[in-house]
């Protein structure tokens, strides 16, 4: 039987620190039938030349070079140059254990999932191990879409597209939309309409390493990633989704959306917490016309429902407490 092909997309940018121990480590891969795409996403520190060296040690792996668009543009040039069956991602910061592509295949193999997710750790640079973010499941397990969406509401879900494998014809008509950083949970929105669910693998092959200057993380006073703003946009637009098509999960969502814009509340610099910031003053209008759920909601823990009600009445004043807060703590974590 013809042995499948994996297309591997990694897109890149300023990555000359970490992209060579992301190549390795997929080129050492148990399973050796894939392409390594590399897509340079107009990098300006020297790791374009050292795409095109790592494509001259590897006939699996292919550089190619485009104008700066962000990580969703460059997935979508890779996805137009991929031949594979299946379809995999990985981001240059991390890397992977040489057999998870031979599982992922594997999994698909059997015929019983549309697409596999192999489970993920955190690491920091020194490779120390993270507390999860994504608990594994003991044992493999098939998750119906359907409570992959309740797992995405809760933040207990994955919706990571690097770990899993995907058969390439999924993507036909499918795009990451660019411009935005919560591009994953989006597509995968999508995705999972249209497929019944997805097999989850126990092993945590996958390792995210938490480097403190990367897109989300990276701030200063008053910068503000465009990320926290993605995230309340893409809250409402799940609340759309599961109001119409799983109404079972209308107090998962609810409570997501009152999570989201908690997220923002806590992030945005307090020199933007003002009137003439409209995205600012919705979020606060929302939390106030929101706060009956918020104090009925079963999923939100006490601490948010208390965040959440001080944020609503008195957001700047809670802002000052929480920051003393995390001084506070900082000071006795470095005491």
């Amino acid at each position: 039987m013809e042995t499948k092909k994996i297309s591997v997309i990694v897109p890149v940018y300023n990555s000359i620190n970490c992209l060579e121990r992301c190549v390795r480590s997929l080129c050492a891969q148990t399973y050796e039938e894939l392409e390594i795409l590399l897509i340079d996403d107009g990098s300006t520190d020297g790791t374009g030349k050292l795409c095109e060296q790592l494509a001259a040690s590897d006939a699996r792996i292919a550089a190619y070079h485009k104008e700066n668009g962000g990580a969703s543009s460059a997935r979508n040039v890779g996805l137009s140059m991929a031949s594979g069956d299946y379809v995999g991602f990985a981001d240059s910061d991390d890397y992977v254990d040489a057999y998870v592509y031979e599982k992922l295949v594997s999994a698909l193999e059997r015929g019983e999932y549309p697409v596999a997710q192999i489970s993920r750790d955190e690491v920091d640079e020194e490779g120390k191990r993270l507390p999860d973010i994504c608990v594994p499941p003991e044992k493999e397990w098939y998750c119906d879409s359907e409570t992959f969406i309740k797992e995405l509401l809760l933040h207990r879900g994955d919706s990571s597209f690097c770990t899993k494998l995907f058969p390439r014809k999924i993507f036909e008509g499918h795009r990451f939309p660019e411009g935005e950083l919560n591009e994953d949970f989006r597509l995968l929105l999508d995705i999972l309409q249209e497929i019944p669910g997805i097999g989850i693998l126990p092993e945590q092959g996958y390792h995210v390493v938490c480097r403190p200057d990367s897109t989300t993380r990276k701030r200063t006073k008053d910068s503000f990633s465009r990320v926290f703003l993605d995230i309340v946009e893409n809250a409402d637009k799940v609340q759309t989704l599961v109001d119409r098509k799983y109404p079972a999960l209308h107090d998962y969502a609810v409570r997501f959306n009152l999570y989201q814009r908690l997220d923002y509340m806590l992030h945005v610099p307090l020199s933007q917490m003002n009137r003439d910031n409209t995205f600012y003053t919705n979020v606060k209008k929302y939390l106030r016309r929101h706060t009956g759920d918020t104090i009925k909601n079963p999923y939100l823990t006490g601490k948010n429902r208390a965040y959440l009600l001080l944020l609503s009445a008195a957001p700047r004043a809670a802002r000052t407490v929480h920051a003393g807060k995390m001084k506070l703590r900082e000071k006795c974590g470095h005491g």
